[in-house]
């Protein structure tokens, strides 16, 4: 998609100095200090709690520092997602295109604008930033993130929470700020989606600065990682897996030099110990503990314990199928299936994972292969004595939230003893001082630790989880990975996270065109056919953006015409508005002069009238023969 042509003002740098910052009185900034040059596209990582969210909030100016400064280039504007989506009965194209504030004001100026030199103004400004394409752009971006032509013109109060808040993120991408801060902007999409956001990150010409724990955004779409650990910041360039091995590297080095400074100093103190209360000793005993002074210690690597992800394992694996569909259809109201012409069968080892965008249909069939469904028509046959664990985003909201993780997990344990309840619970990877925490008081990754504990609690032996990972850090992420390949049941799995796909399962379906089939091929060859289906949409795109184009560039074209014609046609209205009054005054003149008793009465006057008549209908005649000469010049010089 074509870039706005903005001016140069973000040549500098941006630089946070000395950043301090609490929230709730708990410092999670202390003396912070990073600078990024103009153009980075950065990933900025770190544990959930760490203050990644609250950084952002800094240097947006929503929350005050306790020290520090954060200097910006002049002028540079700033975009991030809004926390509310947008919920009106506009169109999501009319949302989107309002957003640029600039160029609706022009517009609307333009509408009523007199003065040549200020439209002329207006239509230069408009072409700057490239007005004439931003319909195209607005639904380019639309569409990249899952809107059709047909939704892009529905009322935003006609979509659920989770897409509204795709509104909002093409709302930021369309103004096309010079600091674009991004937080978590894939919770709220699909595979696809996601693959179409990494992509317009790196091709972005502005700075990016992405909160994110997908590993392959990261990856790809950002050339450098800033990692905030133990309340500061640490700039590293090149992407994750390169910011993984050069923290390994830095880690390793650190280690090693606190080892052999934990030894000097260990030979400087047993010295000062056996010397400092000799007298002939006690000049050098003095020396060392100066020296002891002087060299200092290297702090230790603090490693963050990530608690594992454990599965319980089936007592009994059933024989394969375990599913099996034949000519399945299912919806939500009769007559009208979301899927239908369902032929497949699942198999007691089998790791599937289930593609195509939000919208087609992945929940449904996972709702409907756990039974919250009933088949239409067709028939599903489940394996005697199948145990389903089913685990969705949403249901987060059915946690108590005055309960613990404790409290949760008695429930299905009520005879077993408080040791047997907490094992159960450490199990599901929440850490000890948590199992005493009411579920409202949880962070997002461990509540859904604990509904994920839940979910697989009786042992099942086809486990389902949609969209698993919304609240996860990367570390938390590989605990899955890991418990995910150690688990011994078959795994049906929803995710926007490539990686996570990648690493534990084996099959792909595809859930596209009201039906799930087979995708034979790999990640690599599917991310093949998005771009592929992207890039015929941009053509079609690009050719209606052409189209557009010209149209905008003959009204511009007649628009300066009109300005620079402006004083043209100012004088054929006011000839005109003269032959009016002319043509007026000569009716008034041949009614008193149509009067017979005129003559009679008064033959000096009468002679006057008529004079004053002459003159009229020789104005009259000049005035029509110098509008018709500057209308055909107008007329010529506007169709030329």
């Amino acid at each position: 998609m074509p870039w706005r042509r903005l001016s140069a003002k973000t040549a500098r740098m941006i630089t946070i100095s000395d950043i301090s910052a609490r929230i709730a009185g708990r410092l999670l900034l202390d003396h912070a200090s990073v600078s990024l040059p103009s153009g980075t596209k950065a990933g900025l990582v770190g544990r959930n709690g760490a203050g990644k969210s609250t950084l952002f909030r800094v240097i947006t100016g929503d929350l005050g520092a306790e020290s520090g400064t954060i200097s910006i280039p002049k002028n540079a504007r700033m975009g991030q997602v809004k926390q509310e989506a947008p919920g009106t009965e506009d169109s999501l194209i009319t949302i989107v295109l309002s957003a640029d504030k600039e160029r609706a004001a022009l517009l609307a100026e333009a509408e009523t604008a007199t003065d040549p030199h200020r439209i002329a103004e207006i239509q230069m400004r408009l072409v700057d930033i490239d007005a004439h394409s931003a319909e195209a752009r607005a639904a380019s971006i639309l569409s990249g993130l899952g809107f059709n032509q047909e939704a892009q013109a529905r009322p935003a109060s006609s979509f659920s929470g989770g897409w509204r808040m795709r509104v909002a993120l093409a709302s930021v991408l369309f103004t096309e700020p010079d600091l674009l801060l991004l937080d978590e902007p894939t919770n709220y999409l699909d595979l696809e989606g996601t693959m179409w956001l990494e992509d317009y990150i790196r091709r972005y010409p502005h700075t990016v600065i992405i909160i994110s724990h997908d590993r392959d955004l990261l990856n790809n779409a950002v050339n450098s990682i800033v990692h905030l650990d133990q309340k500061k910041l640490t700039f590293y360039r090149g992407n994750y897996d390169q910011f993984e091995r050069q923290k390994a590297e830095a880690d390793e080095l650190q280690m090693k030099a606190k080892a052999k400074n934990d030894a000097a100093r260990k030979h400087l103190q047993s010295f000062i110990d056996r010397f400092k209360a000799k007298a002939s000793k006690a000049k050098q005993a003095q020396s060392r503990v100066k020296a002891l002074e002087r060299m200092g210690t290297v702090a230790a690597v603090i490693e963050d314990h990530v608690q594992p992800i454990t599965f319980p394992e089936p007592e009994k694996q059933p024989a394969s199928p375990i599913v099996a569909i034949s000519g399945g259809a299912v919806g939500y109201e009769p007559g009208k299936p979301i899927l239908k012409g369902l032929n497949l069968r699942i198999d007691n080892d089998d790791r599937i994972a289930l593609l195509g965008s939000n919208g087609n249909g992945k929940s449904t069939f996972a709702k409907f292969i756990s039974g919250r469904l009933a088949p239409e028509s067709g028939d599903l046959r489940l394996a005697p004595s199948l145990k389903i664990g089913f685990f969705a985003q949403h249901q987060l909201d059915d946690l108590v939230p005055n309960e613990t993780p404790v409290e949760h997990v008695r429930r299905l344990m009520p005879t077993e003893s408080e040791a047997k309840v907490r094992s159960r619970v450490a199990q599901m990877g929440l850490a000890t001082e948590k199992m005493a925490t009411a579920a409202k008081d949880l962070s997002g990754g461990e509540k859904a630790r604990l509904l994920m504990g839940l979910a697989a609690f009786h042992a099942p032996n086809l486990l389902i989880l949609d969209e698993p990972t919304n609240h996860l850090d990367i570390d938390s992420r590989r605990a899955l990975i890991e418990a995910l390949n150690d688990y011994d049941g078959a795994v049906i799995l929803i995710s926007h996270d490539r990686h996570l796909i990648e690493a534990t399962v084996d099959r792909l379906w595809l859930v596209n065109n009201g039906t799930v089939t087979s995708f034979e091929g790999d990640m690599d060859e599917y991310r093949d056919l998005i771009v592929a289906s992207g890039k015929k949409k941009d053509d079609e795109k690009q050719k209606q953006s052409e189209d557009q184009a010209s149209k905008a560039d003959q009204r511009k074209l007649n628009a300066d015409k009109r300005a620079s014609l402006a004083p043209l046609k100012k004088k054929i209205n006011e000839i005109e508005s003269l032959t009016g009054k002319l043509e007026k005054l000569i009716q008034a003149l041949d009614a008193e002069l149509a009067d017979p008793a005129l003559y009679e009465k008064a033959p000096a006057k009468a002679a006057d009238k008529a004079k004053q008549r002459g003159e009229a209908a020789a104005k009259l005649a000049a005035a029509e023969e110098q509008w018709l000469e500057l209308s055909a010049e107008y007329e010529g010089a506007m169709a030329s």
